[in-house]
């Protein structure tokens, strides 16, 4: 702990808010929220924590907090501050799946579609459904029973939904508002758990038909009983009052937490959705940021009623969701909580193996990696790798891992520009020095290291340009490979020298995972580029094919190989003259 954050732990008040935890780059890697803020922030500098809380405090170089005046405007604030800085720390709920709905449109001729946006339209939403599949199921039942058209516009004729009996051709007949008001008013009552209601109607309408020897009608409203039986009643009902309600339930274990969510729609248990995140605050803390971002995410609507267990601050949960929020204390409410909660256990205990796995092959390698180097824990690596053929075409690429994974949305291609002929030297010095200009100009993240894929001469490059032209100071380090193209050796050091690394320790694989993807990517955009270049240097050559008609043939043909394959006819068919086809395909032959 220095200096700096012992100053400010005796400066902390004694009231409610959020705190920011920051590296020494000055980046946020941690937002949290408490009641008492001096208590909860110097939580961290003292007493034991276990290996997730440690890995954070051992990067923690300064904080700030800002005060609120309540418990719910701290933990808005937090949700608030973790969207903006995305802290690396933070559980941050990116799923941006939203569910289906079947909407009851407003039409003069309504239609039922299944839509996942909710618009504020005058038509009826139905759902949410937990895939589109059960979404569908439900409709294909609703389209045999209630006739409504089913076309976006209305044609001249009829279609082949009349003729069985699905709908009642607007398009050529009369249908009163009336019949469709009587229709849609049951599709409502149905989408809103009525099915057993229009179940006993269509059973009372079967035997009329019976009795007056009507078998044809009576035999329709058998198959719709049996559509209905078939669709709504093969779930197991779970509760009796048919309300819309979540059921949370979460265990925490070793620093880790699953939260399970059993969504109840119309009295059954349609789907469930699973969380499993590592926390670093109190459990009952961490499920009220849960609940927030959780509804927050698209397509997650709330219900009318949420059940969550003990401890969870049900006051606190309501005034941030703004529904009904309880804690059932006995019941078929209370046995649902804790379904939830057993699965939760069995969840986290299942992958925990797994978790432990995942982080001895990435964040103990890299802090491994960090320590048999001397340097500060490489959270952030970025690498660097060539790709030529006798100097032609030249390109670079970059990838960057984080904590031991590969961030690919980070990674970066660049072609050289000012190297002429085959110089690997110098077109890593292009390519280090327009990187990190670009990184100082727009303050991007600096990297705590950088591996190239060469020897001594390409980190002396790199080192040159860093510290001579843009005045940064980064480790850098090298990838040697042996005579078979397998990572043989890491070169670190002024001067340089192999750091010993054992073949089978997980930073050595660590090394092979980022070598063997740099190359990758390098090669994979060389090619891309080579071919597109091979493509157009045959062209350059032929009369009568220019700019326009050069892209015309590699959207269409998309390779030499393809092009040389085609037929006269086929040349021609893409838009050339028969002449320009003719030179073209002479051209290929040879």
């Amino acid at each position: 702990m220095n200096d700096t954050i012992k100053n400010k732990l005796m400066l902390l008040p004694d009231q409610p808010g959020c705190y920011l935890m920051k590296d020494r780059q000055g980046t946020i890697i941690y937002v949290g929220k408490a009641k008492v803020l001096k208590n909860r922030v110097r939580s961290y500098f003292t007493g034991s924590h276990d290996g997730k809380t440690l890995r954070l405090v051992s990067e923690i170089e300064d904080f700030e907090y800002i005060v609120t005046s309540s418990d719910i405007e701290a933990l808005v604030l937090e949700m608030n501050l973790i969207k903006k800085y995305d802290p690396k720390y933070n559980v941050m709920l990116k799923d941006d799946k939203s569910y289906p709905f079947i909407k009851l449109t407003a039409e003069r001729h309504p239609r039922l579609i299944i839509t996942r946006k909710v618009k504020k339209d005058s038509g009826k939403y139905f759902g949410p459904y937990p895939n589109v599949q059960a979404a569908n199921e439900t409709k294909k039942l609703l389209d045999r029973i209630y006739p409504l058209r089913k076309c976006v516009t209305l044609p001249d004729r009829v279609c082949l939904y009349y003729h069985l009996g699905q709908c009642l051709a607007p398009c050529v007949n009369d249908v009163s508002t009336q019949e469709y008001k009587k229709m849609t008013d049951e599709i409502t009552r149905f989408l809103n758990g009525g099915f057993k209601d229009i179940k006993k109607d269509l059973t009372e309408k079967m035997t009329a038909a019976a009795e007056e020897l009507d078998f044809e009608r009576a035999k329709e409203f058998r198959d719709r009983i049996a559509h209905i039986e078939a669709t709504m009643e093969k779930q197991k009902m779970t509760t009796t009052d048919f309300t819309d309600r979540d059921v949370f339930g979460y265990s925490v274990d070793k620093g880790w937490m699953c939260v399970q969510v059993f969504f109840i729609r119309q009295g059954k248990l349609i789907e469930r959705d699973v969380s499993m995140f590592p926390i670093h605050n109190e459990p009952e803390e961490e499920i009220l940021t849960f609940l927030g971002q959780f509804y927050s995410r698209p397509g997650h609507f709330k219900p009318k009623e949420i059940l969550v267990p003990d401890p969870v601050d049900t006051g606190l949960a309501a005034e941030l969701l703004g529904v009904k929020v309880l804690k059932p204390q006995r019941g078929q409410k209370k046995d649902l909580v804790k379904l939830a909660i057993n699965n939760a256990s069995i969840a986290l205990m299942e992958k925990f193996s797994l978790i432990e796995k995942d982080e001895e092959r990435t964040i103990r390698a890299v802090e491994n990696l960090g320590e048999k180097m001397g340097i500060y824990i490489p959270r952030r690596i970025e690498a660097f790798d060539n790709s030529n053929i006798q100097g032609t075409d030249p390109v670079s690429a970059m990838v960057v891992f984080i904590d031991g994974k590969p961030e690919k949305k980070e990674y970066r291609k660049y072609k050289i520009k000012s190297v002429k002929g085959p110089d690997d030297y110098e077109s890593m010095r292009e390519v280090v020095r327009r990187r990190y200009s670009r990184v100082l100009k727009e303050n991007l993240p600096i990297p705590d290291l950088i591996i190239i894929d060469g020897g001594k001469g390409h980190v002396e490059a790199v080192r040159d340009v860093l510290e001579n032209e843009l005045g940064l100071d980064i480790p850098i380090s090298g990838l040697v490979k042996d005579e078979k193209h397998r990572t043989s050796q890491l070169l670190y050091g002024d001067p340089l020298e192999i750091i010993a690394l054992p073949r089978n320790s997980q930073e050595f694989y660590l090394l092979q995972r980022i070598q063997d993807e740099v190359h990758r990517f390098a090669i994979t955009f060389h090619r891309q580029i080579r071919g597109k270049s091979a493509f157009q240097s045959i062209l350059d050559d032929i009369a009568g094919i220019g700019e326009k008609r050069k892209k015309m043939l590699l959207k269409r043909f998309g390779s030499v190989k393809k092009m040389k394959e085609a037929s006269l006819e086929e040349l021609i068919a893409s838009g050339l003259p028969s002449n320009v086809a003719e030179e073209l395909q002479k051209k290929l032959a040879e």
